[in-house]
């Protein structure tokens, strides 16, 4: 007997990923070690430069543990999730996946935060595929990011 459907299982996501992002802005709000992140994309051939070069992948993270913060990032219209091992004060390793086929779709990137004035960074990265796709190969890309941490 199958209890629950496809519909019923992706409303079950959606009100549990709003949850979680509004206890995590909860959090965020009451504590004081919060970042806003997000990777500038260059428009495509043709196109001109706009904010939404911006704010496409907008996101926020919760410094969880002294090294750790996890978050979610806008990845055109959904949301992905995102954590964040710092190694020292520069250097960080990061994961990037959809909440659907988490592991299928899984990044992982390694970056350089630049502090440039007063918790703005600079973040260069670059971010990798975890899986091959069906072609064997693994896309992988360099990113341009910015981060202010409060």
């Amino acid at each position: 007997m199958n209890f629950f459907n496809k519909t019923k299982i992706k409303k079950m996501k959606k009100m549990f990923l709003t949850m979680a992002l509004a206890v995590g802005t909860l959090f965020a709000a009451t504590a004081q070690d919060f970042t806003v992140v997000t990777s500038y994309t260059a428009p495509a051939e043709g196109e001109s430069y706009s904010v939404e070069n911006f704010t496409n992948n907008l996101g926020i993270m919760y410094k969880c543990a002294d090294n750790c913060s996890v978050g979610l990032v806008k990845n055109g219209e959904e949301y992905d999730l995102l954590a964040r091992y710092n190694y020292n004060a520069n250097l960080f390793v990061s994961l990037q996946a959809p909440t659907e086929e988490t592991f299928d779709n899984l990044s992982i990137g390694l970056g350089y935060s630049l502090n440039v004035w007063k918790g703005l960074n600079v973040e260069p990265n670059y971010t990798l595929d975890a899986q091959a796709d069906d072609a064997g190969e693994r896309n992988g890309s360099f990113n341009l990011g910015l981060s202010y941490r409060f």
